[in-house]
């Protein structure tokens, strides 16, 4: 038994991603359910966590159990005090107050506490960068990482897209020369240059980026964590500005460097408030296709860019 405490998707879903890699190392034919609260039953928590007739071994992630009703949660806690031998049953939570009784249930029961704490801080960033290089086994000088913090901005996936990207298109060492080369025009098909087309109305460029994204390899969620922050910078910049706001506030409810703003209020033209909830909406829809709702998450990314493409003048 483990819980995954923490509010930081990009963290969370490694911490469950490396918990279903070990089951599936040990075990290649784990059975794995991925569930939401919206997903959670009664009769569905017996199907999943009732010892198997034939032995093989199961997984089962539960998301945002903060979320779960009473009952459910009463059940949950129930199994905890006699799990089946064969399951790995791992609670994700967001931790704060709501559904702590259920999370310290566990801990008391004996499941392993995995926390994954949001960085709020220039050098917690700046640490984060290093790691994602120090995983991939590269080095990042110090003054490259500042470099490519201050032109990602700080939305933890989007750091981790371009970490991937750059890495992916470098040798060696990455300075800061190499930073700069690639934020100043390199025709690199990542999450954000998918994005950038998509929320400008351009269709055939989007699904001609995304195709190519997805065939070197960049993570089906990074795009649309991608798509969010795109359509998310649209929404905050296209809203009236009551009482004078400098554009450092705007900069950071849009959670992008300033130099950004320029580019998001070009791209908020033509964007109807309409438009805007509906794109919203089918980026959360595809976010449950990509994590599990869907066997073709490259149809789910091409199916958003469509309607986000589209969706400009909405009403």
């Amino acid at each position: 038994m483990t819980v995954v405490v923490g509010d930081e998707e990009l963290l969370v879903d490694r911490a469950v991603a490396e918990l279903v890699a070990a089951a599936r190392a040990a075990d290649p034919e784990t059975d794995v359910h991925d569930l939401t609260p919206g997903q959670v039953t009664s009769g569905k928590l017996v199907e999943v966590t009732s010892p198997s007739l034939f032995g093989e071994g199961r997984v089962v992630v539960l998301r945002s159990v903060q979320d779960l009703t009473k009952d459910l949660a009463a059940e949950v806690t129930a199994h905890l005090k006699d799990p089946a031998d064969d399951l790995v049953l791992v609670l994700v939570h967001a931790g704060g107050a709501k559904g702590k009784a259920l999370l310290d249930a566990a801990v008391k029961a004996g499941a392993v506490r995995v926390t994954c704490a949001k960085p709020t801080k220039a050098g917690e960033r700046l640490q984060f960068i290093k790691g994602e290089f120090a995983r991939a086994g590269r080095q990042i000088t110090a003054d490259a990482a500042q470099a490519l913090l201050d032109a990602v901005g700080t939305e933890l996936r989007e750091i981790a897209a371009a970490c991937t990207q750059l890495g992916a298109d470098t040798e060696g060492r990455i300075d800061a020369a190499a930073v700069a080369r690639y934020h100043t025009g390199k025709a690199e098909a990542s999450g954000f240059t998918v994005a950038d087309r998509a929320v400008e109305g351009r269709l055939a460029e989007a699904l001609e980026q995304l195709r190519w994204s997805l065939s070197v390899g960049t993570a089906p969620v990074l795009i649309n964590s991608a798509l969010a922050g795109a359509v998310r910078g649209v929404a905050v910049v296209a809203q009236p500005q009551r009482g004078g706001g400098s554009d450092a506030d705007l900069a950071k409810r849009a959670k992008v460097p300033p130099w950004k703003l320029k580019t998001l209020r070009q791209q908020a033209r033509g964007w109807t408030p309409q438009g805007v909830a509906h794109a919203m909406s089918v980026i959360a829809e595809t976010d449950a296709m990509i994590k599990g709702a869907s066997r073709d998450p490259a149809y789910a990314l091409e199916r958003a860019v469509i309607a986000i493409a589209t969706g400009r003048g909405r009403r």
